[in-house]
């Protein structure tokens, strides 16, 4: 079996446009597709050498071993992409074996145009030995010619194998013979390497049309797929690298793609600086609304986690009787002790001072963890917004955890949030506040989040695998840090911390949401790193958001 090498970077760096990059769903893929080719006149053949250049680069790279490599194509441009990979790779001395999967007179355009090249070619590569490398075209198109024994005699002689059967366009489900070959690419232990997405895939939602190839690497052509990001679609996709093949800036931006993918650059862009003469004011205050009887953890690190961020100065409010505990665990935290219920949560009587101190302080809210679901406490939560808009305060707010159990109690309140809110609902949450069952957001997360986002005129951040941030207009990032050791109590308490700390030192709110979730992902993956995935705690990434922070500014 063939090694890869070692990789020292991220593999979605080898896409140029890393500062803002781009998500597109299938159509928009195919309309800038066209826009090149039709309006800028680069021709479609062009793009296709170009895109085969990229991956055989990528293959020299990653899998600079492996000689005998077995090249599936359909008969799209996935196909074709696929025949130039066969043939350059043959031009620089692989053993190369290219399986069509539709009949030869059936390939289209620019595909049928390189199949005839690839055809011309075979009388000189194919005979050669394969330390010279090699090029063998072989159609595969029954189930009779998958059990044949030189197909699977060659198949199982591959090192590694390409897949480039469908691409964006596919519709409908996988069906035989394809679905039975890509049971059997499944099957074999040498790696796999999918170009542009892996074959079987819904290129918008990620979820599998029938029989799916699972790739050890996904190629994506130009720019990232939103089903590459999804899960299951990332699984099945398994590394992936962004190549740009030319695609003109213009062209791509005449589309108003609202889809991004938050990367380390773009994380640096929205990042505020420090400047020498700064002091705890620039920096600017976080009230934390937060905490009840037995959850003093979730006001802790909100109020830590704030801190952590940069912002200059954090109060915790929380129900007087938990005052001296809280303020023996946050030494830097200053605290507001409030009216309690007889259960230890706060007192809808704690409205006033709150809003008196963050008006008079210009503090950014953070409300909800710990706060309890006592029925006195959820009417709290809704005065308390209420009042913010009658009074014209237009106080800044986070809202998770309880505060977001409290609005699903009463979802009219939720109109009388102001554009700067930012609500951050782990799936059950969000369940509760759209009456939706979880496996039925979980289906399309992109649009799930974006509907809410503009209903509500709201930012949301729809935590998850990947967490999803939508503005009230649309614009959507998709995450790319965390692991799943983060998948443990008290996680999202630090997150509303890190969020409410970038708001409060002056980042727009839709910023600050997406750039918080970068942080809190980066942070659980550098805790991950020193300490495993297994057993991660939310103080361990808490205490490195700092570092975090400082490698993408550093």
């Amino acid at each position: 079996m063939c090694k890869t090498a070692v990789e020292p970077i991220p593999l979605f760096l080898a896409w140029r446009r890393t500062e803002n990059m781009k998500i597109v769903t299938a159509a928009e893929m195919l309309q800038i597709d066209q826009d090149t080719i039709e309006g800028i006149g680069i021709p479609g053949i062009v793009l296709m050498e170009t895109a085969g250049s990229a991956i055989v680069r990528a293959i020299e790279q990653h899998y600079p071993t492996c000689q005998r490599i077995g090249i599936f194509a359909g008969k799209g441009n996935n196909g074709g992409d696929g025949i130039v990979i066969a043939r350059q790779l043959a031009h620089i001395g692989r053993d190369v074996h290219l399986f069509l999967v539709s009949p030869s007179d059936s390939f289209t355009n620019e595909a049928q145009t390189n199949l005839q090249i690839a055809k011309r070619l075979t009388a000189s590569f194919g005979l050669q030995a394969a330390s010279k490398g090699g090029l063998r075209i072989e159609e595969i198109l029954t189930e009779a010619d998958l059990e044949s024994d030189t197909f699977l005699n060659h198949l199982k002689s591959c090192e590694l194998l390409v897949d480039a059967i469908f691409g964006t366009g596919l519709r409908g489900t996988v069906r035989n013979p394809i679905a039975a070959i890509i049971n059997a690419i499944n099957r074999l232990p040498a790696p796999i390497l999918s170009v542009d997405l892996p074959s079987g895939l819904d290129a918008d939602t990620g979820h599998p049309l029938g029989r799916c190839v699972r790739a050890d690497r996904t190629v994506t052509i130009g720019l990232p797929k939103r089903g590459l990001l999804m899960h299951p679609g990332a699984e099945f996709a398994g590394k992936l690298e962004v190549v740009d093949v030319g695609f003109p800036e213009q062209v791509i931006e005449a589309q108003n793609i609202k889809a991004h993918w938050t990367t380390a650059a773009q994380a640096a862009q929205w990042m505020p600086s420090r400047p020498p003469s700064s002091h705890k004011g620039s920096y600017g205050r976080v009230l934390v609304v937060a905490g009840s009887t037995g959850m003093t953890g979730a006001a802790a690190l909100a109020s830590e986690a704030a801190l952590r961020t940069g912002a200059g100065l954090v109060t915790l409010a929380t129900p007087k009787h938990l005052n001296p505990i809280l303020e023996g665990l946050l030494p830097e935290v200053m605290t507001l002790p409030l009216p309690e219920t007889d259960a230890g949560s706060l007192s809808v009587s704690a409205t006033s001072t709150i809003l008196e101190f963050a008006g008079k302080t210009k503090s950014i809210l953070a409300i909800g963890p710990g706060l309890s679901q006592h029925p006195e406490t959820v009417s709290f939560v809704h005065q308390l917004i209420r009042e913010n808009q009658e009074q014209g305060l237009d106080l800044r707010m986070v809202i998770d955890a309880d505060g977001l159990n409290a609005l699903a109690q009463g979802r009219e309140t939720l109109s009388l949030l102001n554009s700067d809110a930012v609500l951050t609902p782990h799936p059950g949450e969000m369940a509760r506040l759209t009456s939706t069952s979880v496996p039925a957001l979980e289906k399309d997360r992109i649009s799930t989040t974006q509907q809410f986002a503009s209903k509500y005129g709201v930012t949301l951040v729809f935590k998850g695998a990947p967490t999803v941030t939508s503005t009230p207009n649309g614009n959507l990032w998709v995450n790319s840090t965390g692991n799943p050791g983060m998948a443990t109590g008290g996680m999202g308490d630090v997150l509303t911390g890190i969020i409410a700390g970038m708001m409060a030192q002056g980042i727009p709110s839709e910023n600050a949401a997406a750039l918080g979730v970068y942080l809190h992902g980066l942070a659980g993956d550098i805790a991950a790193e020193r300490l495993g995935r297994h057993g991660l705690i939310a103080s361990d990434v808490l205490k490195t958001v700092p570092k975090a922070i400082f490698s993408i500014v550093s």
